[in-house]
């Protein structure tokens, strides 16, 4: 019997926002969690600390829910596991699910993780590879690796792709290039006066 390859760990999901092409939009949704022991919640899951975890209090799965108040584009749900700290409590399969609220989630991934140490990005596409609409993410924990019955995730991070707008492809102004503007549209405007003589014509 083989033994399973480790999960390898992805990049640090603050290298995917440097690079401009995504966002992150956690803060713009309601969490909440199936269940949670006192100090060990929502707060935890969104405090930037890989040291802080969320940890369940109850019986599996163990949900993690994503509200948003409007449908929202996601593209990378980002999940920073531990095993070497966690053990029993990391998750060894999780099903991402979405919707419009909790009576019509589908689920669109599921996962597999041996002994993960490091972020898991998990992309939220469709059939033709893009981004997803929804209002909701839901994220359960339907096993924990030797047979745990809670678990522990660290950090979750959602991200929507960057747009790209028009508005983008022309050439920023400066003050400077104002300056010069508006100097041109008066010799434009008055060709027969210089700047120095309508100076003096403004102040008397």
């Amino acid at each position: 019997m083989t033994t399973p390859n480790k999960t390898p760990p992805g990049a640090d999901p603050k290298q995917l926002e440097r690079t401009g092409t995504v966002r992150e939009i956690g803060s713009q949704a309601v969490w909440s969690l199936s269940s949670c022991k006192p100090g060990f919640g929502v707060d935890q899951l969104r405090d930037d600390n890989l040291e802080t975890y969320w940890q369940s209090d109850g019986s599996q799965p163990h949900l993690v829910n994503i509200q948003f108040r409007r449908k929202t584009t996601v593209k990378t749900l980002c999940i920073y596991a531990d095993y070497k700290s966690d053990e029993s409590y990391t998750p060894s399969k999780i099903s991402v699910r979405v919707g419009n609220n909790f009576h019509n989630l589908q689920e669109i991934r599921q996962l597999e993780l041996v002994e993960p140490s490091g972020w898991i990005h998990v992309p939220l596409t469709d059939s033709h590879k893009k981004p997803i609409r929804t209002f909701m993410i839901q994220i359960a924990v339907l096993a924990n690796h030797q047979n745990g019955r809670d678990t522990h995730m660290r950090q979750i991070k959602v991200y929507t792709p960057v747009e790209e707008s028009s508005i983008g492809k022309f050439p920023r102004c400066t003050t400077i290039d104002f300056m010069m503007y508006r100097s041109i549209r008066m010799d434009v405007a008055f060709p027969a006066m210089d700047v120095v003589s309508w100076s003096s014509k403004i102040h008397h």
